[in-house]
């Protein structure tokens, strides 16, 4: 077939709509009016809207909503050009089930240079992120590290509550990143590209604190010199993070609960009523059941915060992820000075494994830190790491489990483990920073473990 008769061929309407029709993507394309024009069979597999229910309709009318959620470039008679856009979105399909889908956005141009409408390129990732959380091979989620098995249930949860406009209340120690998960959430949703506003509640006057919430107007108090926006009209239209909500006075308890029930609250010295359209977040690392019992937060708020509770495990309940942390930060932290990240040696590795972590995932970061600064590159020894892990680790290293062991001990231990240390060392009843220091002083081992 000649070239012209190929693209004759190809051109005609519908062997164009035979083969989008066989692609495995899903091909959505709509108007400048975002009227749909042309709704492929993988889109209609992966959405459950049929075509015949789409074509010549506004999208938004379609989905009840903006499908491409607050990403949508056509919202409130705004048109903001953003050509050749990429990013993951859930989305709630037409029976209900939520979808984890990509999609690509690419503008449409007439023979002009004009814009003329929208091509949407979505694939269905639904299965593979399943299949991936069951065998336990997501190591990182929405900038969260993580492969433990708690982690990945809090993975699931993100992905399965994104989806929806739920109230999250989200528990956890110092330092585990709630307000990561938080941002996760946010990002995951149809409200990423709205704002997200974070506002910690223990780290403002309590004077403050309801202007910062939901504002003032002018003359409302001393200083109040003009009209002034809160935290949850800012937000309007994404979602506002309350961190350590524990620590709201009684008063703004009864002024939340009321946003919570209504939509809708007054500025501070204001009459009028202003209703916003937000998703709230909160967290705290108390105990709030300890807390109502102690009468410092209302019963009822906390029913409608804890709608959807997630609990962010420490540490200490998923060692198994310090390795991929400690990896992440030095990744990070040495591209962005320019440095090739240094190696960990297995004696720092196992101190840090040892070590209870009570600062989390924030202490790690700040240990990878200084580790590269002290080790300037070099490979990284118990002697880089801070003073409070070495000094944790110290009382073991007295008590000298190591001084009674024995090279035929070890050579025994490790052959029945199948050269698993972390196992040998509690079957020898050591640290596992005490056998890498012994490993470490007799090298000849290595041969006869193996052999």
């Amino acid at each position: 077939m000649q070239k012209t008769q190929f693209i004759d061929t190809i051109a005609s309407r519908e062997n164009l709509v035979r083969v989008l029709d066989n692609l495995k993507e899903g091909i959505i394309a709509h108007d400048m009016n975002r009227r749909i024009f042309f709704f492929n069979t993988e889109a209609e597999r992966i959405t459950g809207y049929k075509r015949e229910e789409v074509i010549g309709r506004d999208c938004h009318e379609v989905f009840g909503s903006p499908f491409c959620g607050e990403h949508c470039s056509f919202s409130n008679q705004r048109i903001i050009i953003s050509d050749n856009f990429a990013y993951p979105l859930n989305i709630i399909a037409k029976d209900g089930t939520p979808k984890r889908i990509e999609m690509s956005i690419t503008m449409m141009e007439d023979q002009k240079g004009q814009y003329v409408g929208v091509l949407a390129v979505i694939n269905d990732r639904t299965e593979i992120f399943k299949l991936k959380q069951q065998a336990c091979e997501l190591t990182r989620f929405a900038n969260i590290i993580g492969r433990n098995a708690k982690m990945q249930t809090v993975f699931q949860l993100i992905s399965d509550v994104a989806g929806y406009d739920f109230p999250v209340h989200i528990t956890g120690e110092t330092g585990t990143g709630k307000e990561l998960v938080a941002n996760a959430i946010h990002n995951e949703s149809r409200r990423a590209g709205a704002p997200f506003v974070p506002i910690n509640c223990g780290a403002l006057p309590e004077g403050l604190i309801e202007s910062e919430l939901f504002g003032h107007v002018k003359g409302a108090f001393s200083g109040a010199i003009r009209d002034k926006k809160g935290r949850f009209e800012l937000a309007d239209g994404g979602t506002i993070f309350l961190d350590e909500v524990a620590e709201l006075a009684k008063p703004l308890q009864v002024k939340l609960l009321r946003f919570l029930q209504e939509g809708r609250f007054e500025k501070v010295g204001g009459e009028k009523t202003i209703a916003v359209d937000v998703r709230l977040i909160s967290a705290t690392n108390k105990d709030l059941k300890k807390e109502i019992k102690k009468g410092r937060f209302r019963e009822d708020l906390f029913y409608r915060l804890n709608v959807i509770p997630i609990h962010i495990p420490p540490i200490r309940e998923r060692r198994s992820d310090i390795p991929l942390l400690i990896e992440y930060f030095l990744d990070k932290f040495c591209r962005e000075n320019g440095h090739k990240p240094p190696r960990v040696s297995q004696a720092a590795m196992a101190l840090m494994m040892d070590y209870t972590w009570p600062g989390n995932v924030r202490q790690i970061q700040n240990a990878v830190q200084f580790a590269i600064v002290r080790s300037n590159g070099r490979v990284i020894g118990p002697q880089h790491l801070p003073m409070e892990l070495r000094q944790a680790a110290a009382p073991m290293a007295r008590r000298g489990p190591s001084r009674k062991l024995t090279p035929e001990m070890v050579v025994r231990a490790l052959r029945q483990t199948a050269g698993n240390k972390a196992r040998a060392a509690k079957n020898l009843g050591v640290g596992r920073a005490t056998l890498y220091r012994f490993l470490a002083d007799h090298p000849e081992l290595a041969v006869r473990i193996k052999t």
